[in-house]
C-alpha cells in the first residue's frame, strides 16, 4: 500500500471510531450499553492509535504521538473495566469516564487535522494548533462539550430513597407470605366497622 492508501485507511478507521463513539455515549445517556457498538468503538479507537504509530512514524516525537500514547493509556483501564471486571462497582465509573475521554481524544485529533489539512479551515486559523486563533478555539470548545460526563448513573437516586423502597417491598413481600392484611386494608376494615356501628 502506498502512503495515500495508508492515510485513507487510517482516516476511515478514525471516522468509524468517532461515529461509533457517539453511538456508545448516546447509549450510555439512555442507560443502554449497546455491546456491538461498544466493541466496534474500542477496537477502532485502538486501531486508530496503533496505525498512527505504524503508518506515520517519525524521527522526532510529535504532538500526535503524545495524543496516541494518552489514548492508549486511557483505553487500557476502559477495556479492562468492561471485559475483565464486567463494570462491577467502581469499574463502571472508570469505564464511562474512559469511554467519554476516548471519544473526546478522537474528536480533538479530528479537529486539529481538519484545521491542518483542509485549506478553507487552515485559512481561518493558519497558526493552529500551535498558535490557535478564535475559529480553532471555538471548534475545540465544541469538541470539549462532547467530554461533559452527564451520564446518568444508577447511583443518582438518593440512597435513602432506595433503602425506603427496598424496605417497603420487603414488608409487602413478608405480609403476602404470612397472609397478613396490609396496614391500609386494616384501617379500611376498621372504618367500615365503625360506620356500621353508627
Amino acid at each position: 500500500m502506498d502512503s495515500q492508501s495508508l492515510t485513507l485507511f487510517h482516516v476511515a478507521i478514525s471516522l468509524v471510531a468517532i461515529a461509533s463513539g457517539f453511538v456508545v455515549v448516546l447509549g450510555l445517556l439512555g442507560s443502554n450499553r449497546m455491546p456491538r457498538a461498544t466493541h466496534l468503538f474500542l477496537l477502532t479507537t485502538f486501531l486508530t492509535s496503533l496505525t498512527g504509530f505504524i503508518f506515520f512514524s517519525r524521527d522526532q516525537l510529535l504532538p500526535s504521538h503524545i495524543t496516541g500514547v494518552i489514548a492508549l493509556v486511557v483505553l487500557a483501564p476502559t477495556s479492562y473495566a468492561l471485559y475483565m471486571r464486567k463494570l462491577a462497582g467502581a469499574w463502571r465509573r472508570i469505564y464511562v469516564i474512559g469511554a467519554v475521554l476516548s471519544l473526546y481524544l478522537n474528536v480533538f485529533v479530528l479537529v486539529v487535522q481538519l484545521f491542518l489539512k483542509v485549506p478553507a479551515l487552515h485559512a481561518l486559523a493558519p497558526g493552529a494548533p500551535a498558535n490557535p486563533e478564535p475559529p480553532f478555539k471555538i471548534a475545540q470548545g465544541v469538541a470539549r462539550a462532547v467530554r461533559r460526563d452527564r451520564i446518568p448513573r444508577r447511583e443518582a437516586v438518593p440512597s435513602g430513597w432506595r433503602r425506603a423502597a427496598r424496605a417497603g417491598a420487603c414488608l409487602a413481600g413478608l405480609r403476602a407470605a404470612l397472609a397478613l392484611p396490609s396496614p391500609a386494608s386494616g384501617r379500611g376494615e376498621r372504618r367500615k366497622r365503625d360506620l356500621r356501628k353508627r
